[in-house]
């Protein structure tokens, strides 16, 4: 089996660390080389200061370099009403300064496809650095083997009627990013939707294990969204790019062109998907939600097995 170097790209949110928690419970699939944080659901203070949080409850060291914070052209438009105001809003933990590396996260990418054959990239948040490491740095972009990244809609919108909001947030970097050849894999919010856990099924975290305390709690928070809204479940989106990585053969997808909507007042952000069978780009619109959630929450269980806290 592929054992993958892997990058998180993140705005850390409640998702996010979801994601990354899947992550840490099979190195025997993947080498996480360090994340990279970007102005998204919240600042970049506040996201960074989340994943570090995490990171330190965990007694987990990996390094943290920070990258833009904010869109190419856009101003910041954060988010509170689905992660609060610290951006990973529900769980407490004891105020400290982090240490965050001093490099730029560009620069880090630079060292990183410079250092190894291949790379992949998990992209969980707005596409801002991505975009700005291929543009400076293109030569080296054949050394990424994949970008996996969560953003866009087939044929709906969560942050205006037919926008996604990583997309959304900076429209220009997912356009370079979509434009750049490199291999993406994308779980647009149909696929996300798909994958969603129940309310029943978050229970399953309910007990005193370390990382399960810490994931029942930002559900806690991460639920009410949905429930205010009288849904029965809550997708974990950005989940679905990992788990693509680790069981590919559990979803549904084609190849297609994506083309980025940049302007509209009601489709700034927009994806256009064109399916092409000879195009780098797959698109990803189904999953078997009970395996999904079934592998999701056994590597939480092996979490709280592994980390002692």
């Amino acid at each position: 089996m592929i054992k993958r170097k892997i990058i998180f790209d993140c705005d850390p949110g409640h998702d996010d660390i979801f994601a990354i928690l899947f992550a840490l419970a099979h190195p025997e699939r993947f080498e996480i080389l360090g994340f990279t944080t970007v102005a998204g659901n919240q600042t970049l203070e506040k996201v960074s200061n989340n994943l570090a949080n995490v990171l330190d409850y965990l007694h987990i060291s990996l390094p943290i370099y920070k990258g833009y914070d904010k869109a190419i052209t856009k101003p910041l438009e954060v988010q509170p009403q689905a992660h609060g105001e610290s951006g990973m809003d529900g769980p407490v933990f004891i105020e400290k300064n982090h240490h965050f590396q001093m490099k730029h996260a560009i620069e880090f990418y630079k060292e990183m496809l410079e250092v190894h054959d291949k790379i992949t990239i998990v992209a969980i948040g707005p596409l801002t650095n991505i975009a700005l490491m291929i543009k400076t740095y293109p030569h080296l972009c054949h050394k990424i083997e994949c970008i996996s990244c969560m953003g866009g809609g087939i044929a709906e919108g969560n942050i205006q009627k037919r926008s996604e909001f990583n997309i959304y947030h900076d429209p220009e970097a997912a356009k370079i990013v979509f434009e750049s050849g490199v291999p993406i894999v994308l779980s647009p919010l149909e696929v996300c939707i798909k994958g969603s856990i129940t309310f029943k099924e978050m229970e399953a975290f309910h007990h005193n294990h370390s990382v399960s305390k810490l994931v029942y709690d930002l559900f806690s928070f991460y639920s009410k969204y949905s429930k205010e809204h009288n849904f029965s479940s809550s997708p974990i989106f950005d989940v679905c790019p990992i788990y693509y990585l680790y069981k590919p053969e559990l979803f549904k997808g084609f190849n297609a062109n994506v083309y980025i909507e940049l302007n509209g007042n009601y489709t700034q952000g927009m994806t256009i998907t064109e399916k092409c069978e000879k195009s780098q780009t797959r698109v990803l619109y189904d999953v078997d939600r009970k395996t999904f959630i079934d592998d999701f929450t056994e590597s939480i269980f092996e979490l709280d097995r592994k980390v002692i806290i």
